[in-house]
């Protein structure tokens, strides 16, 4: 979200500083992995859409700045039972707005998709316009066109702490002291920390992503939509074969943690525990295992996204923490964010976004 927001502030005439306490992209928090899920419906709740839908546009105007394709659309495939979360509220969110997609009983999606054929009696869902985005790429992107364009970026430089009065807000990092108008707090799983006793409304989790090489029928994962499926068991998800494997994680359940104390080690158990459900559910992808990385969810108590003022020190925005589906809208949340900063009105509302706690 800040590397959104740093592009989307470059060459509005703003003095803009940027600290990070890392050197993006990193495999550290949350923007890492190679790939993420962009869908316009929302299981979540049908606030999401518009937010989807600015972040489409704002993702194909990125596309323009840099030159490069961003979005690569697959399709996507939400499966469960009938009334589970992921089949039920994608409907929903889908109707309410009029997204494009299609009903699937069992028989049509292992018709059209022969890799899911263990589907416990699942249906379906599918959305056409759904596909996968690369942070770390992107972020890269964002970070070069904003110091191109006249943001001030300075890397390794952790904040460390800071103070707002009414004429301003000041912030000290390890190497020194800075005063804005404004501040803008992106840090995600780093943000409990940095909001004193307004952090315990946020948690962080750790979460276990997972490559493994088909075993067999290679050629379909090449054209596999990314799919989210709900089993009485977990919600996992995956993408199509990227760059040789084929990444699958299950969304939600992890351990607690924080930065400083994340166990980055993944184990053998939980390899085993992934290759599990693929042995049940999607047995062609039970192959190799190539790698694990750890990702960092930083989920708000009540499973949505804060954007919005810090309710004592309005000078002090706050974006995020996006609860574990957060990238696929940075697009549109930095423009957003860009206009607050600026005093402009944002594209959309964000009533649904404020600090409910």
């Amino acid at each position: 979200m800040g590397s959104a927001t740093a592009y989307h502030l470059a060459g509005r005439g703003a003095r803009v500083l940027g600290l990070d306490r890392h050197r993006p992209p990193h495999t550290l928090g949350s923007t890492h992995g190679g790939s993420r899920v962009i869908r316009e419906t929302a299981f979540e709740h049908p606030q999401y859409v518009p937010l989807a839908r600015l972040a489409y546009q704002q993702w194909r105007l990125m596309e323009t700045a840099f030159g490069a394709p961003l979005l690569h659309l697959t399709g996507g495939l939400y499966l469960g039972a009938a009334g589970s979360q992921v089949v039920a509220g994608t409907r929903t969110s889908a109707l309410a707005h009029g997204v494009s997609h299609e009903d699937l009983d069992a028989v049509h999606i292992t018709r059209r998709f022969p890799l899911f054929a263990s589907l416990d009696g699942a249906s379906g869902l599918y959305e056409p316009g759904a596909g996968w985005l690369a942070p770390e790429p992107i972020v890269a992107a964002c970070l070069q066109y904003a110091g191109d364009h006249g943001v001030e970026l300075r890397y390794d430089e952790p904040l460390l702490r800071w103070q707002a009065d009414a004429h301003g807000v000041d912030v000290e990092t390890g190497q020194g002291r800075y005063r804005a108008d404004q501040l803008l707090l992106a840090a995600g799983p780093w943000l409990p920390a940095l909001l004193g006793p307004l952090g315990s409304g946020f948690s962080v989790e750790r979460v276990t992503q997972h490559w493994f090489t088909p075993a067999r029928d290679a050629a379909l994962f090449d054209r596999l939509p990314v799919f989210i499926w709900e089993t009485p068991q977990e919600v996992f998800y995956g993408f199509p074969r990227i760059d040789g494997a084929v990444k699958v994680a299950v969304h939600h359940g992890g351990e607690r943690t924080t930065p400083e104390t994340v166990r980055r080690d993944v184990s053998a158990a939980e390899i085993e525990a992934t290759r599990t459900i693929l042995r049940r559910h999607l047995p062609a992808l039970d192959g190799a295992h190539q790698r694990s990385a750890v990702c960092l969810y930083t989920n708000a108590v009540d499973g949505h996204f804060v954007i919005d003022r810090h309710p004592e020190s309005p000078r002090v925005f706050i974006a995020s923490p996006c609860s574990g589906f957060g990238f696929k809208f940075a697009a549109a949340i930095g423009a957003i964010l860009a206009d607050l900063l600026t005093r402009r009105a944002p594209a959309i509302d964000l009533a649904a976004f404020r600090f409910r706690w």
